[in-house]
């Protein structure tokens, strides 16, 4: 059994064939699919595609892309999104100064207001950070909340690891692990416990080899899942059960 614990298969890059898509994903072993939301109306797309699958589950939040169009009437819409019983996490939400398709300015303040929603929803976070490492950092290490929830994609180096570690947070690692040149991720995976790694494809994005010029899907987190035993010289099957039981527990996702 494998959990894919961050995909956007509620994006309409999947609307002519995700019934094919989880199909494939469950012929593959892999039980769960996360979908996560990045803006309003995606997080509105990840709560009807949650409801429509049994092996889906959602978070709601805004992804700093879209931290300029947040209003508090926003709020008041995840709020109520949030009620829904599949949605079991708050995210993604943090910071993107690779792209800076929101203002550094605006994407800090509202990285801390859905922080503190978080908090107050009691929903463990899942956080996007791209370029922007150490900032992420002092933000989490500042924030008084229930430090519980992910750091998804995680691109840092293992100094950085440590003190996400040390908060509380999960790391996860998307499907770039099988790059042969990504020399940092794999020394990070090698020194993390495997009981505190999460594996994730970030569908449609991030492909791994070796089907990468595809478009990325939930069973390609089988390949990364693969490296990942192979970089920690441990069994698969290993690697599936701990992931799993990490996954599971970090998002309090009831299994039956």
């Amino acid at each position: 059994m494998l959990i894919d614990s961050h995909s956007h298969i509620a994006m309409k890059s999947f609307d002519g064939d995700r019934n094919e898509v989880i199909a494939r994903a469950r012929d593959v072993g892999v039980s769960i699919i996360m979908a996560v939301g990045i803006s309003e109306a995606d997080c509105r797309r990840v709560v009807s595609t949650a409801a429509r699958y049994d092996s889906v589950y959602g978070a709601v939040g805004i992804h700093p892309h879209h931290a300029k169009d947040i209003t508090t009437a926003t709020y008041d819409v995840l709020k109520e999104m949030a009620k829904n019983k599949k949605i079991v996490a708050y995210g993604e939400i943090g910071l993107d100064f690779f792209r800076n398709l929101s203002p550094r300015k605006v994407q800090i303040a509202r990285f801390g207001e859905q922080l503190d929603l978080a908090e107050e929803l009691n929903l463990p976070v899942i956080i996007h950070d791209r370029d922007a490492h150490a900032e992420t950092v002092t933000i989490l290490e500042k924030w008084n909340g229930h430090k519980r929830g992910v750091i998804h994609c995680f691109s840092g180096d293992y100094a950085m690891a440590r003190k996400c570690l040390d908060m509380g947070f999960y790391l996860s690692i998307p499907g770039t692990i099988t790059f042969r040149k990504n020399k940092q991720l794999h020394d990070v995976v090698r020194k993390v416990p495997l009981s505190r790694l999460l594996v994730e494809t970030d569908c449609p994005f991030l492909t791994p080899d070796p089907k990468r010029g595809e478009r990325n899907e939930p069973a390609y987190v089988v390949y990364t899942a693969s490296r990942l035993a192979e970089i920690k010289s441990i069994p698969l099957e290993e690697v599936e059960e701990v992931t799993c039981r990490n996954t599971i527990d970090v998002f309090g996702i009831p299994v039956t």
